[in-house]
């Protein structure tokens, strides 16, 4: 066995010894591809979202110079028809494209060379497997040679195959010389259709629009914006973590709200895999996001704050959907056109989700939205301040009762560029209001249309664990009053659903007047006896 060229199976029987949530229906898909024309997969997908686990256990699936029976007979790709017929049949090139690009690094050598070393690394150990293969002649002929010797072809596992573009993105020579690499295994009517069995590469960014990456334009592609058949290996399912919960007594409900969102409509929920192992092990469900990347990235893209990107994240945070157009985005971290592009770019790094149906973005969870918060408070631009300042102050005076100054501010939000367009209906009422309210998304959990009592609440913000804050449920009126949102929360008994929670409880009532342009507010305080958790008395406060 070698380290790049049939490598076994020790990646994946390491897996095996944890945990393991069975996604070797992967398998199946791809052996679907061998020696047809649709023989070249390439997935791009986040960090975090076990693409090197896919590849490990595909590297000890095909893999010829191992037995692998031990580590797929009880797992779903046994049931399938032709288990056998591949299992341990191929050669298999295994790649990890960071591991040659940090060496490089570490040698302060040219990144330029790092395809001059794939080249070397897999011709040394062709050469020590199989010594018949002639030394003097070219990489390409000696696979040649090595698949007519043995009468088996070569399945290509290529991880992180996008790190050579991202990380010389200055670099166009290093650029060139690794696609003409690629092209001269994947584009090369002299050996692709003689050496090739499958190829499987997986990378965070789809192949560029432009033409450049030509190398490998004929690889079917399946990203995060349409992954198609291979939905369901994206990341877990909602089955799967139901699962996984039960196992490790955790509370499913926490997890779906921290580590769910990303969706799809071939299999619906998609959770994180990386967080969700990580709250199972240490039982404790949190922010893992932390742990494998950092949020300065996201803080540069919105920072650069195109066609009033910093309104959108700003919507984002509050909840809501923003419609995108992903179709201009050249599949790169360097060319941005419009907000879109960096929208569109903050979907494939995980940060948004996408929905193919509507063509919008949200931010999928609990989790990511910790990182959007962090990066809203360290925002360098003074309107994003503001508004922060503006929303701290907001919360201050609704907690006091200050009737009047909540509508003034709901009113200067209104004001800005954080309020929607048009201004014609509820729905805009509560997208202003959710701006203006932005401060509590970390201190808050946030539900909207939360059916409560004898009807269904607008907006109720329940404080986080170990807070003292007061829960806040708000009622939203377009051209009638805000005495009547309040009226109705208490004839609804909307405070119901927050039986169970022993703080204060604070009902505002919002209305905005077409013909007068204005909000108008009223606040009450909502007290609970000692005999009874059920709130009873109402303490009316300044309008």
């Amino acid at each position: 066995m070698g380290t790049y060229l049939n490598p076994g199976n020790s990646g994946f029987e390491e897996i095996r010894q944890s945990e393991y949530v069975d996604k070797t229906g992967l398998i199946r898909l791809i052996n679907q591809t061998i020696g047809t024309k649709q023989k070249l997969t390439c997935i791009s997908r986040p960090r975090r979202f076990g693409k090197s686990f896919a590849a490990q256990m595909l590297r000890a699936y095909y893999d010829c110079t191992c037995d692998s029976h031990f580590l797929f007979d009880d797992l779903d790709i046994a049931q399938s028809a032709d288990y056998e017929k591949h299992l341990n049949q191929y050669h298999v090139i295994y790649l990890d494209i960071t591991g040659f690009i940090s060496r490089i690094k570490r040698c302060r050598g040219d990144i330029a060379d790092v395809p001059d070393h794939i080249v070397e690394a897999i011709k040394n150990e062709v050469i020590a497997l199989y010594p018949n293969v002639s030394p003097n002649e070219p990489l390409s002929a000696c696979l040649k040679n090595c698949v007519k010797a043995t009468g088996r072809k070569i399945v290509f596992i290529i991880d992180e195959w996008d790190a050579m573009i991202r990380d010389a993105k200055f670099n166009l020579t290093a650029q060139e010389q690794y696609l003409n690499l690629l092209r001269e295994w994947f584009k090369n009517g002299n050996f692709t259709s003689d050496v090739v069995a499958a190829a499987y590469m997986t990378g965070i960014l789809p192949i560029k629009k432009d033409g450049s990456q030509s190398a490998i334009s004929d690889f079917d592609e399946y990203t995060i914006l349409a992954p198609d058949s291979f939905a369901e290996y994206t990341g877990f399912t909602e089955r799967e973590v139901q699962t996984l919960c039960k196992s490790h007594a955790m509370d499913f409900a926490e997890a779906k709200k921290w580590y769910d969102g990303y969706f799809f409509d071939e299999i619906g929920s998609v959770y994180n895999p990386f967080s969700v192992m990580s709250a199972m092990r240490r039982k404790k469900i949190k922010s893992y996001w932390k742990k494998t990347s950092s949020a300065e990235a996201l803080q540069t893209y919105v920072d650069m704050n195109m066609d009033g990107l910093q309104e959108d994240v700003v919507r984002l945070i509050a909840g809501e959907h923003i419609k995108i157009d992903t179709d201009s985005f050249e599949n790169d971290f360097e060319t941005f056109k419009s907000k879109d592009d960096v929208l569109t770019l903050l979907i494939h790094l995980g940060y948004l989700a996408y929905d193919e149906k509507s063509e919008t973005a949200r931010i999928p969870n609990e989790e990511v939205r910790i990182e959007f918060n962090n990066m809203l408070r360290k925002g360098r631009h003074l309107k994003l301040m503001e508004l922060i300042r503006n929303s701290d102050q907001l919360l201050k005076d609704t907690i006091q009762g200050n009737a009047a100054a909540v509508s003034r501010a709901i009113q200067t939000v209104r004001d800005s560029a954080y309020a929607p367009t048009y201004y014609n209906e509820e729905q805009a009422l509560r997208s202003t209001v959710r701006s203006a309210y932005i401060t509590c998304v970390d201190q808050y959990m946030k539900i909207e249309e939360l059916p409560t009592g004898h009807g269904i609440a607008d907006l109720v913000y329940i404080p986080l664990r170990e807070s003292s804050l007061p829960a806040l449920v708000i009622e939203l009126k377009w051209n009638k009053t805000a005495e009547g949102a309040i009226a109705q929360i208490k004839e609804r008994n909307y405070p119901a659903i927050l039986e169970s929670y022993g703080g204060e409880i604070i009902l505002v009532g919002v209305n905005y007047d077409e013909n007068t342009k204005n909000h108008t507010c009223k606040i009450e305080k909502l007290v609970k006896t000692q005999a009874s958790s059920a709130p009873t008395a109402q303490i009316p406060t300044t309008r």
